[in-house]
C-alpha cells in the first residue's frame, strides 16, 4: 500500500459522499464488464465537453459507457440521469475520442450501468447495452 493510502486510512477519506459512490460504482461496472468479456481500454476520458466515465472494446465495438451509481431507486432508475442533454455531451465526447484515434473505422455503441448501492456495498448491477443512440 502506498504511502497516500496509508495516511487516507488512517484519517478517512473526506470526500463528498457522492464522489465515494461514484467511484465503487466505476470499479463494480469495470470488474462486472470484464468479466463479461469486455476489454477494458481506458477510464474518465475527458474533453471541453465532459467525460465518458468507462471506454470498452467489445468484439468489434467500442462502447462508451456511462455508469450511474445510486443508493435508492426510490424516485427513479439510475439510467433516466442520462437524459438528452447529457447524451449530447456523451456523444460530443466520443467524438473526440475516436478524432484523437483517427476515425477508426470501428462501431461504436453507448451503454449505461446502474450501480445501486445499500449500506455502502454493490447490491445490485445491471449493464444496458446500446442504452440510447448517438445524439445530433
Amino acid at each position: 500500500m502506498g504511502m497516500w493510502k496509508q495516511i487516507k486510512a488512517l484519517f478517512g477519506d473526506d470526500r463528498p459522499r457522492h464522489l465515494r459512490h461514484g467511484e465503487l460504482g466505476e470499479r463494480a461496472a469495470k470488474k462486472h464488464l470484464r468479466r463479461h468479456g469486455l476489454k477494458f481500454l481506458t477510464a474518465n476520458f475527458r474533453d471541453k465537453y465532459g467525460e465518458i466515465d468507462l471506454i470498452f472494446r467489445d468484439g468489434e465495438v467500442l462502447a462508451f459507457v456511462e455508469v450511474k451509481t445510486r443508493s435508492s431507486e426510490e424516485w427513479t432508475r439510475p439510467a433516466d440521469a442520462v437524459d438528452p442533454k447529457k447524451q449530447r455531451r456523451l456523444t460530443r465526447t466520443a467524438e473526440t475520442y475516436l478524432r484523437k484515434l483517427g476515425y477508426p473505422e470501428v462501431c461504436h455503441r453507448f451503454d449505461i450501468v446502474e450501480v445501486l448501492l445499500q449500506d455502502g456495498r454493490v447490491s445490485d448491477l445491471r449493464h444496458l447495452p446500446d442504452a440510447f443512440p448517438p445524439a445530433d
